[in-house]
């Protein structure tokens, strides 16, 4: 090994990283995906990881701050799934969680004086993956192959886990 690659480098991320939380839940042996809309579009919680901020850092922040959920757990691991860059670069990094909540609240922002969405439900896994964007279709897909060892198939409409 070289002096060189000894030396501690520091974490680099993408300049414009967000990070954030695929929540799931399981209601009558079926599982739920927590997925929020601004507008039309459904996502999950999620924001820019500040400058000094760890990613899975910034995750739980977000989920704090957009839903006030304090009860997710991380029963499989910290491993998370990367979309492709979007947005003008940025890059969306997601963690996979638990929750036992069933009543979301969409927090005020104090920044914009209002909850930066206008809805948070539950839906089963093939309802979350036929509504999202076609950017965040893998993430589900992952969540789910990572849940219950399936791949989740676009005409499965029972999805159970």
């Amino acid at each position: 090994m070289s002096a060189e690659s000894a030396i501690p480098r520091a974490r680099t991320y993408p300049a414009r990283l967000s990070a954030g939380v695929v929540i799931v839940r399981v209601v009558e042996r079926k599982l739920r995906f927590l997925l929020l809309r601004a507008y039309r579009n459904w996502d999950f919680p999620k924001g820019l990881v500040e400058p000094g901020e760890a990613p899975l850092d910034a995750a739980l922040r977000e989920v704090q701050e957009e839903t006030a959920l304090d009860d997710i757990s991380f029963d499989w691991g910290v491993d998370f799934f990367e979309t492709g860059p979007y947005s003008k670069g940025k890059t969306a990094r997601y963690y996979l969680a638990r929750s036992k909540a069933d009543h979301i609240r969409l927090l005020v922002n104090p920044a914009i004086g209002m909850p930066e969405h206008h809805e948070a439900r539950w839906f089963e896994a093939q309802a979350a993956y036929d509504i999202v964007s076609p950017r965040l279709k893998p993430v589900v897909s992952w969540a789910y192959q990572c849940i219950t060892g399936r791949e989740l198939a676009p005409a499965d409409p029972e999805a159970r886990v």
